[in-house]
């Protein structure tokens, strides 16, 4: 009988501060780093120096530390490389070019082509842990027109984005990231009531994906679809 292979998905992970032992990075059910998510193997590499605040506020230093992970993910059997952390798009291109395996660094990959999905009347609302860096060269877009249908909503004031920064790293209760979600989004419609679809930027959202579709019934997308679609993309040989 041929042996079945299935595709590894290699994640970069930020440096939280945190033993890794820790109960902490115990991953949630629905998150990018839960093994039931994708039902594939998962293996992480942490990104030195990249701190929550830093990945978010951008900049090139973590650029070599970022590309050096992505290697050693390869290295060790990774077919498709993401990350933590949305704000990671930033070395997305530079990531690409350090290894032959696809590499889809942030669900903001996705805006382009959830634009197009939309009536032109219609709006798309991303959702950030901090839309104050969430800046429009970040989108992928260079249409004025295109760029006018993005509405961004952050929680930077919030708890959950606090916890975030904090080194050690501060779990925050699902409860409390889904309450502070709806606020941003029920905010985002009274503006926009064009919206209609939903795009989560943070990884940590993922978690809870499922029950905002239900409650505000959008179509919505976080990082964990566009790997799964990557992933679907993977052939590997059978050996014998």
């Amino acid at each position: 009988m041929p042996l079945k292979l299935v595709p590894v998905l290699g994640i970069l992970e930020l440096d939280e501060g945190l033993t890794p032992d820790s109960l902490l990075r115990v991953p949630r059910e629905g998150s990018l780093l839960h093994p039931e998510t994708f039902n594939l193997p998962i293996i992480t590499e942490m990104v030195e120096g990249a701190t929550a605040q830093m990945v978010i506020r951008g900049g090139s230093s973590l650029e070599g530390a970022c590309e050096a992970a992505a290697r050693r993910l390869v290295e060790r059997g990774a077919h498709v490389i993401s990350a933590d952390c949305g704000f990671f798009i930033r070395h997305q291109r530079s990531v690409s070019a350090a290894v032959r395996v696809p590499v889809v660094m942030s669900s903001l990959l996705l805006v382009p082509t959830l634009l197009r999905q939309l009536s032109p009347a219609k709006k798309l609302a991303v959702i950030t842990a901090d839309s104050i860096h969430c800046t429009g060269d970040l989108l992928g877009i260079e249409d004025p027109a295109d760029r006018a249908r993005v509405v961004i909503g952050g929680m930077e004031r919030g708890v959950y984005t606090r916890n975030a920064l904090a080194r050690p790293y501060v779990r925050t209760d699902i409860d409390q990231i889904e309450h502070e979600i709806e606020d941003c989004v029920a905010q985002l419609r009274a503006e926009h009531p064009e919206i209609e679809a939903l795009l989560f930027e943070c990884t940590g959202f993922a978690c809870v994906t499922n029950a905002m579709r239900r409650k505000t019934g959008f179509p919505i997308y976080d990082v964990t679809d566009l790997c799964r679609m990557t992933l679907g993309t993977i052939v590997i040989p059978n050996q014998y």
